[in-house]
């Protein structure tokens, strides 16, 4: 089972390796992570040869403290008390370093004032009162110890426990300090009672007080910054939590009642007022309103709602009130799904972190080791227990491994929080590192690279016919029928508005099409077999089929009195952003594999359009996977972008799967990546926030890698015999405070990463209609101003003569749409702007109509 745990008393990389060896250590665990900047740890184990007692225990034996994160009373107060807010965490660093700072600015200047030639007391010059001078600056260090005895506390307690880390070398550097300041006055004190001033004057001036002052708060000043850096890295996860409403307005028994979003329950009716977040995932019920998903998906524009369509917690009611039944809650709402999975890639470790923690499990050690060989060389080649103290002490100031225990998680927690500001969740660390070696992306065809449903690409009436005469033959036909094809040229007349003529005698001829009467005249649709058998002469539109067929749609005839009337095709077209993705993979050196079950000719015809290198056409949902194994064993690094529950065997055998976010739970669950928009663009992006990610993660390493090869020799004096340069303690703290903020900022620039620009591209060369020339008519948002005008309309007959009118009407600027009735001899037009009534009243009238009054 996997289990998280909070960590306390972590400070660097080191800790992490520590805490991660000691639990690795403990039967029955199976693997462990520790999150270094969330103060957790996922542990996987076996619940029948360990259990969370034990792995809790190996924890404290390594000198840091664990606990269940909110298991019951007791660690939920023990999560109080160890783990406060980052804000209050911030504060008590800032309380401590004003603190630092207020005595160390006067022991600063007491002890270096007269090396710079600064004006201080009599009372600090002279021999006779150099026991004044050391007692205030050792009295100046104290408080400063006191308010910084974290580094002493955890340093030493993880020294004796066989598990050093960076407070380890802050509390041994300002110790030794310190208790050389002790030392020296000793030996003023002594040079003073016995008259020696030659050694008065020498302990006076090694005095180190201020050195360890400084160390405490200079390392102080850098653990603030560093800190609130840190803060902003999980301000994606912060954002997600705060989007949750606290409260939902429910009704029950007839009342609307408010109540905490914890006690709303699945089948429960909420009601969303206009501005409203929506507290849990549902479905709408009743009402109208354009929701903004933007936290969700990243996608700017308002989404429209009405009955049936799904709604998601934290999305932005933006105009209309509606209600809608809740399906999921609590923990199965896609906002906390999205938090769980930000939360454990940003918990996971990416392989190239594996390499900072081998060092850093073994650099604090080794960091001593060095500390006190310099000492001992300075000592034996000099003499000088000053010098010796100098350049050990600088040693360990300067190792401090900080840096390089954050250069991974840092910059993985700003890409994968940009990812989901994105509506790109990445799973885990090893993913979103794996992604940027990829060269070879397999997309599924139908739902990824198409719309996954077929529509209504072209419309080829024959002469004397209409587009929409043609529609509505077709529609009012094919709307008895249960084929998918049917249901794409229904869809298209709703779409246009054109009304449906009853059909009478309807039956469908198996593998041929269907047949009915129409107004008492014997009607025809289906394929040229059908049209063939009942005798239809096809003139010219054999040709027209078969050119459509060769781009991948397929034709359907449509006859009356056993005259072709027209073909119209019907086709899975691509999405608007497919071709635009398919170039972007290649821009990046990718190869972009189609793989589908459909038949060549349709997939090549596809492929061809976007653009894509190869077609695996006619492949079974059970072989995809093997296709995805059979990249892999010519040596590629396989993606692979799918919805489908048939698509999930092929997710999880690629080195990084992608799942589209409108697809099924199963593709979601065994893909590494969910793309929340369903946008095969964010694919793309995807690729380039990895790329950018394991650059800067390299940059960071690098520079932390950099800093300790030159700052620990020169901190050793290795320099000093060639160039007389040795690094100061003071200098030391400084630049180690420094490197370590530097990492996280460098990491936070990843902040500004952006998706490449999209061309905008409204529709897809697909949808073109070759022989269509009717304007569609807008649909009219909930909220939008619009005014109205009905027509009086003489001379319509049949719903041909309806479309005629409606047609007319639509064609005239400022008119968003036109209803023509036939019984009522009316019809109503919808204006976005003032249009004259003679404009409309000629526009039916050029169409061979008499308008006898407008209102």
């Amino acid at each position: 089972m996997k289990q998280k745990f909070n960590v306390t008393g972590m400070t660097c990389s080191a800790c992490s390796a520590h805490v991660e060896k000691a639990v690795g250590k403990v039967e029955g665990v199976e693997g462990v992570s520790v999150n270094l900047l969330g103060n957790s740890m996922l542990v996987n184990y076996d619940d029948a040869r360990t259990d969370s007692a034990a792995v809790i225990q190996a924890v404290q034996d390594a000198g840091y403290g664990a606990y269940l994160p909110g298991a019951d009373s007791a660690g939920k107060a023990a999560e109080k008390a160890a783990a406060p807010a980052m804000d209050e965490e911030l504060k008590r660093m800032k309380r401590r370093l004003i603190v630092s700072f207020c005595f160390l600015i006067p022991l600063f200047y007491i002890a270096m004032g007269h090396m710079m030639g600064w004006p201080l007391p009599s009372l600090f010059h002279g021999v006779h009162n150099a026991m004044i001078f050391a007692l205030l600056q050792f009295l100046l260090l104290l408080p400063i110890m006191y308010v910084n005895d974290k580094y002493y506390k955890v340093g030493f307690k993880t020294l004796f426990k066989g598990a050093p880390n960076m407070d380890s070398l802050i509390a041994i550097g300002s110790a030794a300090a310190f208790v050389y300041g002790i030392v020296a006055l000793f030996n003023i004190g002594w040079g003073l009672g016995h008259g020696d001033t030659a050694l008065v004057e020498q302990w006076s001036m090694d005095l180190y007080f201020e050195s360890a002052g400084m160390i405490l708060t200079l390392i102080t000043l850098g653990k603030y910054l560093e800190t609130r850096s840190k803060g902003k890295t999980s301000e994606a996860i912060t954002r997600l939590m705060d989007l949750a409403p606290k409260t939902a307005t429910v009704i029950r028994d007839g009342k609307e009642l408010e109540l905490p979003v914890e006690d709303v329950a699945v089948g429960d009716l909420i009601v969303v007022k206009p501005g409203g977040r929506i507290p849990v995932d549902g479905e709408v019920a009743e009402g109208y309103s354009a929701v903004d998903e933007s936290a969700l998906t990243g996608e700017s524009l308002p989404v429209e709602k009405g009955p049936g369509d799904k709604v998601a917690a934290a999305s932005i009611n933006k105009s209309g009130s509606f209600t809608f039944k809740a399906l999921r809650v609590g923990e199965d709402t896609t906002l906390a799904q999205m938090i769980r999975l930000v939360d454990e890639a940003a918990s996971s470790k990416a392989p190239i972190a594996k390499l900072a923690d081998k060092v850093a499990g073994v650099f604090v050690p080794v960091v001593i080791a060095i500390a006190l060989v310099t000492a001992a060389v300075w000592l034996i080649a000099t003499g000088s227990g000053t010098s010796a103290l100098t350049a050990g002490v600088a040693v360990l100031v300067i190792s401090c491994p900080c840096a390089l225990g954050l250069a991974t998680p840092v910059a993985i927690m700003v890409g994968t929080g940009k990812g989901a500001e994105n509506g790109i969740l990445i799973k885990s660390a090893e993913a979103l590192e794996t992604l940027h070696t990829i060269d070879t992306v397999v997309l599924d065809k139908t739902g990824t690279l198409t719309q996954g449903k077929p529509v209504v690409t072209d419309c080829y009436p024959n002469e004397g016919a209409t587009t929409e005469e043609l529609l509505c033959v077709a529609a009012s036909l094919e709307k008895p029928s249960e084929h998918p094809l049917a249901d794409a040229i229904v869809a298209e007349a709703k779409e246009r508005r054109i009304p449906l003529a009853p059909i009478e005698g309807f039956r469908a001829v198996h593998g041929r099409g269907v047949a009915g009467t129409l107004h008492g005249v014997d009607v025809l649709a289906g394929n040229r077999a059908m049209m063939e058998e009942n005798g239809v002469e096809l003139a010219g539109f054999g040709m027209i089929a078969e050119e459509l067929a060769k781009q991948g749609k397929t034709p359907l005839y449509f006859a009356e009195n056993r005259a072709v009337l027209g073909v119209v095709a019907v086709a899975d077209t691509a999405k608007p952003t497919s071709a635009e993705a398919v170039a972007g993979f290649k821009a990046q050196g990718i190869r972009v594999v189609m793989l589908t079950g459909d038949n060549q000719r349709t997939a090549e015809a596809v492929g061809g359009e976007l653009g894509v290198d190869t077609v695996i056409a006619e492949v079974l949902p059970q072989d995809k996977e093997r296709h995805v194994a059979a990249l892999q064993a010519e040596g590629k690094k396989v993606a692979m972008v799918g919805d489908g529950i048939n698509d999930a065997p092929a997710l999880a055998r690629a080195d990084v799967g992608l799942a589209i976010g409108a697809g099924t739970d199963v593709a979601i669950e065994s893909a590494d990546i969910v793309l929340m928009k369903s946008d095969l663009l964010d694919a793309v992006t995807a690729v380039r926030l990895s790329k950018a990610t394991i650059r800067n993660i390299k940059e960071n390493l690098f520079w932390a890698f950099i800093y300790n090869i030159i700052g620990i020799p020169l901190a050793a004096g290795v320099f000093y015999p060639i160039f007389h340069m040795q690094l100061n303690p003071m200098f030391a703290a400084a630049a180690m405070s420094l490197s370590s903020v530097c990492v996280v900022s460098n990491a936070l620039r990843l902040k500004f990463f952006k998706p490449a620009p999209r061309t905008g591209a409204e529709a897809s060369p697909a949808t073109v209609r070759a022989s269509d020339s009717i304007p569609r008519q807008k649909p009219i948002l909930k909220g939008e101003k619009k005014m109205e005008k009905k027509l009086n309309v003489e001379g319509m007959m049949c719903s041909h003569c309806k479309a005629h009118v409606e047609k007319a009407l639509g064609a005239v600027a400022g008119v968003t749409a036109a209803v023509a009735d036939v019984e009522a001899k009316t019809a109503t037009v919808t204006l976005s702007q003032e249009v004259a009534d003679a404009d409309l009243k000629k526009a039916v009238e050029d169409a061979g109509y008499e308008v006898t009054s407008i209102s």
